[in-house]
């Protein structure tokens, strides 16, 4: 199913799942869903399965929006000890979204109808609430932990058969850009990967980047992250900077808060460190995954000056991140909206985009693990492998088995909304200029930009590099460098500026 199906299909009201995979643009949909949604007048309550999840559409996590917390199942009186504040942000409730479904439980997602029929005092699924739910089961599964319920993916709750939601799979490819990479991947989810498919991702181990241009690791487990974050800081010279959170809210709303948070609530940096942005920018100079380099700290402020790899240069200032319970804001967090980017976690990559990463899989633990980690890069020369063992290469059966299902569905719920075609493409051209812009996506705007820049938001060659500096030194201009290159000359000029100083280049 394309995008725009997919809206119309969730705007017509139907509950929905939103699924496809990795680099299909759900979170872009749902985004658009949201928008144009609350601007009909809907009370859509935005929330995801974890804190992390909840922070990239601004919400908050369906366990504190349905007020099941941490508990395995509804205690007596549930409805009657329910804060007055909750009870109203359910009953109002017209939309509610959650994102990252294959992390929750099933018995949880029956929690959750159970807590809004009771609250709305209605006997339908959830309520009468339109449920949109988003995620891809080949990814992170629900964690079953010893000391509670266990549990499998939502598709085995109650309510499901009972709401019976319509399936939108998307079926189009935003992320990849390289055939080998995607057949690795699509013979992953279907369960039949060969020998070939191992040893082209085996060809990937221990090979080092060209150039001299620093590359994000991923890595399974947090000790490894910090101890990697920590060591390459401290070879770095010069003073070393903090920027410590401010907050507000109850402690409690502040501590959930900070788990979500993808910026420490003490900023470590020093000039030349490696930092990733961790919030899309208001004004696109940047967006949550950006990695760049601290070239220097504003006068004054001492705020990070950093260099983006699309070629910006911004100033970091303070952001703020909010908990927000339906319309009440509950706490927030005001940090720089930065971390260090030498290394992440697997779990803390999930959404994102990387221009290129090394990976180390030799201690993966969970099913779908190394099909996150693998997914995040668009092409196998950009993926660069410190190990991988047998768990990185396997995907839950329960997912395969439910994926010839969901898509089995999907094909006869595409048959079922065909009559929305029209509205698609009446949509299209009422969308406001501005919003038709937005929603052309980004592949559309750097296409555009290759027409006359081809290489424009490439990384750079290091024979590119040879041949930047060796012209520059001999006279070259930065117009006529910029049509040798094909790049445009803002670009040209930043990558003097790295290579020659910021005087260098008036």
């Amino acid at each position: 199913m394309k995008q725009g199906m997919a809206l119309e299909v969730m705007l017509s009201g139907e509950s929905v799942l939103l699924t496809g995979p990795a680099g299909a643009g759900k979170t872009f949909v749902l985004n658009q869903f949201i928008r144009l949604a609350k601007a009909e007048g809907k009370h859509v309550s935005v929330t995801a399965t974890t804190g992390l999840a909840a922070t990239h559409l601004g919400g908050t996590t369906i366990h504190s929006w349905s007020g099941i917390g941490i508990n395995d199942e509804l205690h007596a009186g549930f409805a009657d000890n329910m804060s007055k504040t909750r009870r109203e942000i359910i009953e109002k409730t017209d939309v509610l979204i959650i994102d990252e479904i294959s992390m929750l439980h099933d018995f949880r997602l029956d929690m959750v109808d159970q807590a809004c029929r009771l609250v709305r005092k209605k006997d339908e699924p959830f309520g009468g609430i339109q449920l949109i739910m988003s995620g891809d089961f080949f990814q992170l599964p629900p964690i079953n932990r010893g000391d509670s319920r266990a549990g499998g993916f939502v598709v085995n709750s109650n309510v499901w058969h009972e709401l019976d939601p319509a399936i939108c799979y998307l079926s189009e490819q935003y992320r990849q850009d390289d055939e080998e990479l995607l057949d690795i991947l699509n013979s992953l989810r279907s369960g039949e990967l060969r020998r070939h498919h191992a040893e082209k991702l085996l060809s990937r181990v221990d090979v080092v980047p060209e150039g001299d241009e620093v590359i994000t690791e991923l890595h399974t487990v947090n000790v490894d992250v910090d101890k990697i974050n920590d060591a390459r800081l401290e070879t770095l010279v010069g003073d070393e900077l903090f920027y410590t959170q401010t907050t507000t809210g109850g402690k409690n709303y502040v501590e959930a808060l900070q788990r979500s948070v993808l910026a420490p609530a003490t900023l470590r940096l020093k000039k030349g460190a490696l930092v990733m942005a961790v919030k899309n920018s208001l004004d696109r100079k940047y967006v949550n995954g950006s990695i760049g380099t601290v070239i220097d700290f504003e006068a004054g402020t001492e705020y990070p000056i950093v260099e983006f790899r699309n070629g910006k240069v911004v100033t970091m200032s303070p952001d703020t991140w909010e908990l927000r319970d339906g319309d009440k804001k509950r706490g927030s967090i005001t940090q720089i909206p930065l971390r260090l980017a030498w290394a992440i976690t697997v779990h803390k990559s999930q959404g994102m985009t990387l221009d290129a990463a090394k990976i180390d899989l030799r201690k993966a633990f969970v099913e779908g693990m190394g099909y996150v980690a693998l997914s995040r890069v668009k092409n196998l020369h950009s993926l660069y492998l410190s190990g991988i063992n047998r768990m990185a290469l396997q995907i839950s059966e329960d997912a395969k088995t439910i994926d010839v299902l969901l898509r089995d569905k999907a094909a006869r719920d595409l048959k079922r909304f065909a009559y929305l075609e029209e509205a698609i493409a009446k949509r299209k051209t009422e969308l406001p200029e501005k919003s038709a812009k937005k929603a052309s996506g980004w592949a559309e705007k750097i296409a555009k930009m290759r027409e006359t820049h081809p290489n424009a938001y490439k990384p750079w060659e290091p024979k590119q590099d040879a041949l930047l500096k060796e012209k520059f030194q001999n006279g070259a201009t930065i117009k006529e460098l910029s049509q040798l290159l094909g790049r445009h000359e803002g670009s040209v000029t930043m990558r003097l500026q790295k290579h020659f100083g910021d005087d260098i280049v008036q």
